[in-house]
């Protein structure tokens, strides 16, 4: 991968015109689904029979963000309904190493994130099983958050992590990602970077697509 992923959240988009805001963004690499459960995190969004619609409409890859409990149980099912990409919290995997083989297995790429206060490192021995890791910049639950700057070190221990493990992991972050400050994330050492308001809230949105990937691809680690 040569250039900056952008992955706008349509938790930004109008959700009574999904298949209308997917169409916005068609020239994005990822369509961003947040899946919450209102148990892993407080708040409650779309879930499973909303992202097997969209599969069906979209003109881009989904990337499904599952901040719920008991992903070992359900996560596997976004997979089947063909998601492409599908990432895990850490703090509630029972057994990351199985769900990603399963995820892999089903036909999606495999991810697992990480809150803000979850460290790194006791991870570390999972990256040979994902495709991608998450850094959150922002506590997940909502959107429209700002911007936790100190995550950043987060970002590199994790892209020299990969280095030396070889392999073509991505690092995604998603919380905040702006104009302003994607340019940081890049240079830290993500490649692929999740939008929301950013995106959605622009006069146009695939034009804020386009830039914000300028803007990251200008400055990839």
């Amino acid at each position: 991968m040569n250039r900056g992923q952008i992955a706008p959240s349509i938790l930004s988009a109008d959700f009574a015109s999904l298949s209308a805001e997917l169409e916005r963004i068609s020239n994005a690499d990822w369509a961003h689904i947040d899946v919450m459960d209102a148990h892993f995190v407080p708040n409650l969004t779309l879930g499973l029979p909303v992202v097997e619609a969209l599969q069906k409409v979209t003109p881009i890859p989904l990337d499904c963000h599952l901040m719920i409990e008991d992903p070992d149980r359900w996560a596997p099912a976004y997979a089947e309904a063909g998601a492409g990409s599908v990432t895990f919290h850490i703090e509630a995997a029972r057994d990351p190493r199985h769900l990603a083989r399963t995820l892999r297995a089903a036909g999606a790429r495999a991810s697992m994130a990480l809150k803000p206060a979850t460290p790194f490192e006791p991870y570390e021995e999972l990256l040979p099983e994902v495709d991608m890791v998450l850094v959150m910049t922002v506590e997940p639950g909502f959107g429209g958050q700002s911007f936790m700057a100190d995550q950043m070190p987060k970002v590199a221990q994790v892209r020299e992590a990969v280095r030396r493990h070889g392999g073509e992991i991505w690092v995604q972050v998603d919380g905040g990602v702006s104009a302003a400050t994607i340019e940081q994330c890049a240079e830290a050492g993500a490649d692929v970077f999740v939008a929301g308001s950013a995106v959605y809230g622009a006069e146009s949105a695939a034009g804020a697509v386009d830039e914000l990937r300028a803007l990251a691809s200008a400055h990839l680690a």
